[in-house]
């Protein structure tokens, strides 16, 4: 697999456009297109250390709360394919003003409404949003040094939401911690200039293959709290969008795309490297607090150093992906994924639960860098964007998950 370490520029500039040919001259600067993508993180984990405050507040249990966490991975999961869609279908511009209006309504309702019901509608709305952002600054990374530097940004903000989420919630409220996502609005204007609007695209939008694909996610994500249900749902739907794709083979999921191994295995390692990751990132405070005497502002401040670590780690392995080789960093990559979790089970020294956060997030989003421009080159170029959204929806379905896991695990 060493012929998918190929060269540099052509490659990045081939991987990087879409195909409704909405790019013109340079392509945003990578800061821009972190600052775009990267708050969701922070609106993704700022929750970690006050969920027990924010479950007080609604009078639910902690494990009710986690709700607001799986939806917003749910949300991120089901929206990334149905923005790359509408990236295909109507270009850049387009998906710019509806994700970016979808983070605002979101946000709004969110923040402002008493009621549980309608902070889960609020979070779904503004998680739905932020990955249209998402899409729109992974379709044009191109590189996987740009890509990195998108991945890292995920692992420095989403490492900092814990800790600035608490310190938000202590000087006001909990709510305005949910609404750090608001700042990827700021990119927007730098980025529409780098996007002319675009041709419609001519195959008409696939809406079965769109709500099939977003029925098996829903019920992927229900796994861990209605196995059973939840595994029947999604049996039969994945029999469903097989017979689908059979007589629609150029609709929302290609079967291009189903028959790269190289796309299937990407997406699949993706998927259970951000699983892992997001178990642990809930998960290790409660663990670090049972089995020793740290405080919570303690155990935030050190979580923060170790993810950072781990991130700024992630962008030297993607920015070095080329160099190593494929094979190599997947050793590298799986190794530490098999090693992180099995840590965090068995030790009880604080610094060495630490360190197997460092090592999950490096996992987490070095893969995401490395592993979506892989997926991407698997596909022929009309549907790279569909790739990436795929791609993805995999990586977001381990978010939605793991939270899920941490509190049937540890949360209870």
């Amino acid at each position: 697999m060493s012929a998918v370490a190929p060269t540099t520029a052509a490659t990045a500039r081939t991987a990087a456009r879409r195909t409704d040919g909405a790019r013109s001259g340079r392509p945003p600067a990578a800061l821009w297109l972190a600052l775009l993508a990267t708050p969701i993180a922070m609106g993704a984990n700022a929750p970690v250390l006050i969920l027990p405050d924010m479950a007080r507040s609604l009078g639910v249990s902690t494990t009710t709360a986690t709700w607001l966490v799986t939806v917003f991975a749910w949300a991120m999961t089901i929206g990334t394919p149905l923005f790359a869609a509408l990236i295909r279908q109507r270009g850049l511009r387009p998906t710019l003003v509806v994700s970016g209006a979808a983070v605002l309504a979101g946000t709004a309702l969110l923040t402002t409404s008493p009621w549980l019901p309608l902070m889960l509608v609020g979070r779904a709305v503004q998680a739905g949003g932020g990955a249209g952002l998402v899409a729109v600054a992974m379709n044009l990374a191109g590189s996987a040094r740009r890509m990195g530097v998108i991945t890292a940004g995920f692992g420095v903000l989403g490492a900092s939401a814990p800790l600035l989420g608490s310190r938000i919630a202590d000087a006001v409220s909990w709510r305005p911690a949910l609404a750090l996502s608001t700042l990827a609005l700021l990119a927007i204007p730098a980025v529409w200039r780098h996007a002319r609007p675009a041709q419609p695209a001519g195959a008409a939008f696939d809406a079965t293959g769109a709500g099939l694909v977003v029925a098996l996610a829903s019920a992927l994500v229900l796994l861990p709290t209605a196995p059973l249900a939840a595994a029947c749902a999604a049996l039969a739907t994945a029999a469903l969008l097989a017979v689908h794709v059979r007589r629609r083979p150029d609709g929302f999921v290609p079967t291009v795309l189903l028959r790269s191994r190289a796309f299937l295995g990407s997406a699949l390692l993706a998927c259970a490297f951000s699983t892992s990751y997001f178990t642990l990132l809930f998960s290790l405070p409660r663990l670090i607090q049972q089995r020793t005497s740290w405080s919570t502002d303690l155990i935030g401040t050190g979580q923060l150093i170790a993810l950072l670590i781990g991130s700024a780690l992630s962008w030297l392995l993607a920015a070095a992906s080329v160099r190593l080789g494929h094979r190599a960093v997947l050793a590298l990559l799986i190794t530490l994924a098999v090693l992180a979790p099995l840590t965090a089970a068995l030790a009880t020294w604080p610094v060495l639960l630490l360190c197997t956060a460092t090592a999950a997030v490096f996992v987490s989003a070095g893969s995401n860098a490395v592993l979506s421009l892989h997926a991407a080159r698997s596909a022929p170029e009309h549907h790279r964007p569909t790739a990436i959204g795929l791609f993805v929806l995999c990586y977001q379905l381990g978010g939605a998950l793991g939270p899920a896991l941490a509190a049937l695990l540890v949360l209870k």
